[in-house]
């Protein structure tokens, strides 16, 4: 069998070989394959190869009137759904010059902020059984469990959540939405902190993760990396604050940050983003207003020619949406910017000299989505 390799085979000595992890890994979650090259178990060179699920989403949208591109964005990152339909609507309105309402828009916040809990929830899960430590799914489930009642109530879905529109949303929060969020608001601090006790401060763990796998601050920036795993390198850079969007500004929130960018504080800075992202929810049940949930937008939608890029911070990076408008009802172009792609990019920097169940460590605290990069 031909191996697809970047390594020059003959420069390959004696002592090393190649060793492919995944792509049906369950650590690389089924989808992305780890090309190693090891001498015992040390890494001396590692590819990531990608494109085993390639959709050509963003050809078959433009293909599509712009009201029947939304759904495609939620495939896009299954686990933060929510935050991709809003980068893509937001540079639509954009482009039509509408104005969401003001209850739309505390709507939009609440949604996104609890597909953010869901999705670090997940990783949470996830990491933990890449790991080796089977309990933690068990308790994560139980809180995701209750923000996807939540959900699927607003969204009819359990795990792919559709309820933005073009200039707002089709219905207003069901009956019970504030009942059953302020429920869920009340104890979601204590169970953080059982999940650190748990898993992120517990001796084994932090004997793995910490000092290893570190990305320093300029590294990070030069290879375009965000979100979380950013901030872990000590970058107080979030989107939500240094490029405000939607209302995000009427909220106080702590933008969460680590010190030496090493796989434990990428971890770390997940739990506390939890935290504040239960905080921002708070003030929004508290400020919210009545009004309208949709704003008056055409029949048929056909921006005037013209481009915008919308970007959000969601739960893994900046996410970002970039529309050509030619007049028509289908957009000429579309381009989407996804976090995942530049986070791994840097896996090979951070890994090279490390043992083979650092690189399960390292990559797990990237929270890789692989749909977004195989777009």
């Amino acid at each position: 069998m031909t191996i697809k390799a970047p390594f020059e085979l003959e420069k390959i000595s004696s002592d090393e070989y190649i060793l492919n992890m995944g792509p049906q890994h369950p650590s690389t979650h089924g989808v992305l394959r780890i090309i190693l090259k090891l001498d015992g178990e040390t890494v001396r060179d590692i590819y990531p190869d990608i494109g085993y699920i390639h959709s050509s989403v963003e050809k078959i949208c433009e293909n599509r009137k712009y009201e029947m591109i939304t759904p495609f964005t939620d495939r896009l990152d299954y686990l933060s759904a929510v935050n991709y339909n809003l980068a893509y609507v937001m540079a639509v309105e954009k482009l039509l010059g509408v104005q969401v309402p003001e209850r739309a828009e505390y709507m939009r916040v609440m949604l996104a902020e609890l597909n953010r809990i869901m999705s670090h929830l997940m990783w949470f899960a996830a990491y933990g059984m890449d790991m080796g430590a089977l309990t933690p799914i068990i308790y994560a489930f139980r809180e995701r469990e209750e923000i996807i009642d939540i959900m699927e109530g607003m969204t009819g879905g359990r795990m792919i959540h559709h309820a933005l529109r073009i200039g707002g949303f089709k219905y207003d929060l069901q009956k019970d939405f504030m009942e059953r969020l302020k429920k869920f608001l009340s104890h979601i601090d204590d169970r953080v902190d059982e999940y650190e006790a748990l898993l992120i401060n517990n001796i084994i763990f932090t004997a793995r993760t910490k000092g290893m796998g570190i990305l320093p601050k300029d590294m990070a920036i030069n290879y375009g990396v965000t979100g979380p795993s950013l901030r872990g390198s000590d970058c107080a850079y979030d989107l939500r604050r240094n490029a405000p969007y939607s209302i995000y500004p009427k909220f106080d929130f702590k933008v969460c940050t680590g010190r030496n960018g090493d796989t434990w504080d990428r971890s770390k800075v997940r739990m506390d983003e939890i935290r504040e992202s239960a905080r921002i929810l708070r003030q929004a049940m508290d400020g919210i207003p009545s009004g309208d949930i949709m704003a008056k937008v055409p029949r048929i939608i056909k921006p005037a020619p013209g481009e915008y890029y919308s970007k959000v911070e969601c739960a893994r990076g900046e996410f970002g949406a970039y529309i050509v408008s030619d007049g028509t009802e289908k957009p000429y172009r579309i381009k989407f910017r996804s976090p995942s792609f530049s986070n791994l990019s840097v896996i090979r920097e951070i890994t090279i000299g490390t043992k083979i169940a650092d690189v399960i460590a390292i990559m797990g605290s990237l929270d890789l989505v692989i749909p977004e990069i195989d777009r």
